[in-house]
């Protein structure tokens, strides 16, 4: 089985420069063969309640903000994401996901286990997984799922071992490459040639052929490195946007109306790793940087688009559920910054789009706030499977499917000061409908407060406006009822690396 794979996935670069055509080739020969009869429908487990998909595609994406997709009416109109936009057509789009901490590790354990970080532990990008975690697609497995992983694990540091409860197992080691990745396949480490994002793609899809015959119903989940910075666009689409206008954000400016209510640590971000003035140490053009964010994502869009096509062609469209997520958003100007890990929209919200022609109805909106943590009970719920982990998310079913529009829901959100990243505090807020409240532990800093109706670009900070004072007081006093109720008053704290002072000193 595994020189099997071995011959089947590894490709050479030549070939790889085209897989964008010969996926659009094989998925319209699989349609033509349907057509005429000489490729039989899978048959995939009945769905007891006759109603729900029995097979589920998780498609994850690494920092891709909730408004650049080609659809919606922030995005620029250059941008053009057919497949995206044709999951909103025929599907649905969640314009109100949210992570509860905007940075990688964090965000995929909060997916997989349907906590908080502060819960999980896996608080930064270094902390290994504690020993006895547990993560849902376990659940599926015990259930009777057939399950695969394909891509970016990132949890644990920099291990690309398989983990348990997953039948296929394809990654690598920390953030991988965008080019020529080593893939962990099932426990051997395997050079390929070509384009990460295409060749993730590829092994989904072979996955999927496995498939084909089984009594089972399959788990996937298919995470993707892009667009994780630096980014780097397939070869076939660098270039694309080279001409295009950048629309800077009214609040990159360096202005006294900009900063004179924000925290002094936002202002002096700018100067930093992580600020448009000094971004990476002054090693980025800032227009580059955007176009090539874009030029990155469009790779993405087309493997979406494969999986469609698949699941189209082979007659699994009729009780698959596709959802497709990012794992943080990421902010490109606003305020002065580029990344994450800060409370501000651009951060913490981002894509979610459901599609499953059988089961949703096509073209709707959900404006009902969705969080991370309520995937994996969502999928619970769906799949039949019940779960040992002590969930805080709550399924959203009933609210994808119309049948409730969701009750109000305060948002809280967490992310815990790295050594390696000094520039952003320790960041708690609660986020209702209206308001959002921003609270910085370890720096002597204003808080902020915002009033998201009045001002969804978070330009004006009220928490020191005195007719805000009893809404900035009752929203502080709330989110520490929230973290004391969930046990989150304790400060995670990791043992420092000392990189920034060996920095400083030359050593």
């Amino acid at each position: 089985m595994k020189q099997k794979i071995r011959s089947a996935v590894t490709c050479t670069a030549e070939v790889v420069s085209f897989l964008k055509y010969w996926i659009r080739f094989r998925t319209g020969l699989m349609t033509l063969l349907l057509i005429i009869g000489l490729l039989p429908h899978q048959t995939a487990a009945a769905d007891p309640d006759g109603e729900r998909p029995v097979n589920i595609i998780f498609i994850l994406s690494d920092d891709h903000r909730y408004d650049m997709m080609g659809f919606h009416e922030n995005a620029p109109e250059w941008l053009e994401t057919p497949s995206m936009d044709r999951m909103a057509r025929e599907g649905v789009h969640l314009q109100n996901a949210f992570v509860t901490t905007s940075l990688c590790s964090p965000s995929r354990a909060s997916i997989l286990t349907g906590q908080y970080a502060h819960n999980h532990k896996v608080i930064d990008n270094q902390s290994p997984i504690p020993e006895g975690t547990s993560f849902f697609n376990e659940d599926l497995h015990a259930n009777g799922y057939r399950t695969g992983f394909f891509g970016k694990w990132h949890m644990g540091n920099v291990s690309d071992d398989p983990m348990p409860g997953w039948d296929r197992w394809v990654s690598f080691r920390g953030q991988g490459p965008y080019y020529d990745p080593v893939l962990n396949v099932d426990g051997d480490r395997i050079p390929h040639q070509g384009y990460t994002t295409d060749l993730l793609t590829e092994h989904a899809l072979s996955w999927l052929d496995e498939m084909k015959g089984e009594s089972e119903p399959f788990f996937l989940y298919l995470s993707h490195k892009a667009v994780h910075a630096l980014f780097e666009p397939a070869p076939r689409h660098k270039g694309k946007f080279s001409d295009v206008e950048i629309p800077y954000p009214q609040s990159m400016d360096n202005t006294e109306r900009n900063y004179r209510t924000k925290p002094r640590w936002v202002k002096d971000q700018r100067y930093s790793w992580h600020g448009v003035d000094y971004p990476y140490h002054g090693n980025l053009d800032f227009e580059q940087f955007y176009r090539q964010y874009n030029e990155t994502l469009l790779a993405l869009d087309e493997s979406i688009g494969a999986i469609l096509d698949y699941l189209e062609a082979s007659g699994l469209d009729e009780n698959t559920l596709v959802i497709y997520m990012g794992d943080n958003g990421f902010l490109l100007g606003e305020h002065g910054l580029i990344d994450k890990r800060n409370a501000y929209e651009e951060s913490i919200r981002v894509p979610m789009l459901a599609w499953s022609p059988n089961w949703l109805e096509s073209g709707s909106t959900i404006d009902a706030l969705i969080r991370n943590i309520d995937v994996a009970p969502t999928i619970l719920q769906i799949t039949g499977a019940s779960s040992k982990i002590p969930m805080d998310g709550a399924s959203f079913v009933d609210i994808l499917t119309g049948e409730s529009e969701g009750e109000a829901r305060d948002f809280f959100y967490e992310y815990y000061w790295e050594s390696a990243f000094p520039q952003t505090p320790t960041t708690l807020a609660l986020r209702t409908d209206k308001y959002k409240y921003i609270f910085y532990q370890g720096v002597w800093d204003r808080d902020e407060l915002y009033d998201l109706e009045a001002d969804p670009s978070e330009h004006y900070n009220l928490s020191e406006v005195p007719h805000f004072r009893q809404v900035r007081n009752q929203m502080r006093n709330q989110l520490f009822e929230i973290m004391e109720e969930r046990g989150a008053m304790q400060v995670p704290l990791r043992r420092s690396s000392n990189r920034q002072n060996d920095r400083l000193i030359g050593n």
